[in-house]
Order: C-alpha cells, then structure tokens, then sequence
C-alpha cells in the first residue's frame, strides 16, 4: 500500500512489536476466559449430551431458520428504505439550494444522535395514539429505516464529495445540467466506491433488526427467546444463535472487506 492510501502513519518497529505483544496477550486472554467458561458450562451439566441434542434435528433448525427468513426480510426492507432515502438526503446536502441543504442537514444530525431503540418506542407506543398503528414488520422496518437513512447519507455524500471536481467540469463542458451530470456521470462513480461502506452498514442494520423482539416481531432473537421459553434451554439457545448471528455477519463482513480489496486494486 502507497503511503498516499494510509490514513494515519505506518507504525514503526517498535510499534509494530507493542502490536503484536498486545494481539498476543489478547489472544491468550480470550483462550483462558472461554476455557473458564467452558469448565463453568461442564460443571452446571449445560454441556451434557442431552441438552444440545435437540439442535440436531430438522424441526429445530427449521423453526429458527424461519426467524432467519423474517429477519432478512426486515432487513432487506429497511435497507432499501434506508438507502433510498439517504441517496436524496445526500443529493440534498450537495445541492446548491439552501432550501434543500439545511433542512437536510438539520435531518442527518439529530437522526444520528438518536437511538434506534428509541425511535422503536415512538412507533411502538406513541404514533398508535394518533391512529397511526403499522403492522409488526413495519413497527420495526419503519425506525430502522429512519435510523439508518442518516448513515446511509454520509455514506453516499462522502462518495459524491470524493470525485475530483473535473468529473462535474467535464460534464458541464459536455453541456450536461447539474442533475444529469449528477445522475449519469458523479452518481455511478461515487456509488462505486462506496460500495464496501454501504454493504457494513447493512451489516450493522442486519444486527438492529434484533429490537424486534421488542414489537413481538418473529425475527431470529424473538424465534430463540420463545424457544427457550418452550425447552428451557435457555443457554443452548442463545449460543446457537449467536452463532447464526456470527456466521451472517462475518460472512457480510468479509464480502465487504473482498469489495474493499477489489477497489484498492
């Protein structure tokens, strides 16, 4: 990697050791603190054969696989939603319009600050008040969808503002208008490069998508914890689907890192 694509220095020698001394007390942390949870797990009997038996069977799998199925779809749904609205806030912010410029921004910064959790409850408990009372999908898309509609914006305005400014000369000079210069020539670059950002944040609004249990909607957290309710297989459950939780996210996590990798060469 050229210096010019370093965000911050090259550590050197000595920093490159610390590196390594601390990955490797990390690493040997990590290992004694599971290896203690492990023997705490065989000394309650919560590794016994019996326990973890009925996570072999289709029946299980299928039941949790169900809450897979409706957490994608949630995710899916506010993702599009999300993204959707965050490319017209970012068209917005660069526009040359205060009209549009500043109630844009006044939107992006106080929606940032805001948890999601907390938009969950307006939808949840406040808006049913004044008739407004969505089905439970949509008491979960609809909050994730506003929460993340202001990440989705940084993103894509980051990307815009990436472009050298010759990209909008050019096609000015071509005699494009600013909205077709936007639209057929900055546009399609600067969702190019962000391509790897908007796949993490996706990454991020897949693991919100856990406040479902909240609106009783039937996502994978919601599908475990009525689960364990049923089996009473409450430390089994949860780990099995933690696991399903790592196995999506890591593997989001590494195409967005395989995209980051195509881009840089």
């Amino acid at each position: 990697m050229s210096p010019t694509n370093l965000l911050f220095d090259e550590p050197g020698p000595r920093a490159r050791r610390r590196i390594r001394i601390a990955t490797v007390a990390a690493l040997v942390l990590g290992a004694l603190a599971l290896a203690l949870a492990i023997r705490q797990f065989a000394i309650n009997g919560q590794l016994a054969a019996d326990k973890w038996a009925p996570y072999g069977t289709w029946p299980m799998w299928r039941y949790l696989l169900d809450g897979l199925a409706s957490t994608a779809v949630a995710a899916a749904l506010s993702a599009a939603i999300a993204a959707s609205a965050g490319l017209l806030l970012a068209f917005a912010r660069v526009s040359r319009f205060t009209v549009l410029r500043v109630p844009a921004r006044a939107y992006v910064e106080v929606v940032r600050v805001i948890p999601a959790l907390l938009l969950v409850f307006v939808v949840l408990f406040a808006l049913p008040r004044y008739g407004m009372d969505m089905p439970l999908l949509w008491k979960l898309v609809v909050p994730l969808a506003v929460s993340h509609s202001a990440q989705f914006a940084e993103i894509f305005r980051a990307g815009i503002l990436s472009l050298e400014r010759g990209q909008g000369e050019a096609a000015a000079a071509l005699g494009l208008r600013p909205a077709q210069a936007m639209w057929h020539v900055i546009l399609p670059q600067a969702i190019r490069r962000v391509v790897p950002s908007l796949v993490s944040q996706t990454v991020g609004l897949l693991k919100d998508t856990s406040l479902g249990y909240i609106v009783s909607y039937t996502e994978l957290l919601f599908s475990a914890r009525v689960l364990a309710n049923y089996n009473h297989l409450l430390i089994q459950t949860y780990l099995v689907v933690a696991l399903v939780y790592f196995v999506v996210n890591y593997s989001l996590s590494r195409f967005a890192r395989w995209l980051e990798a195509r881009q840089s060469r």
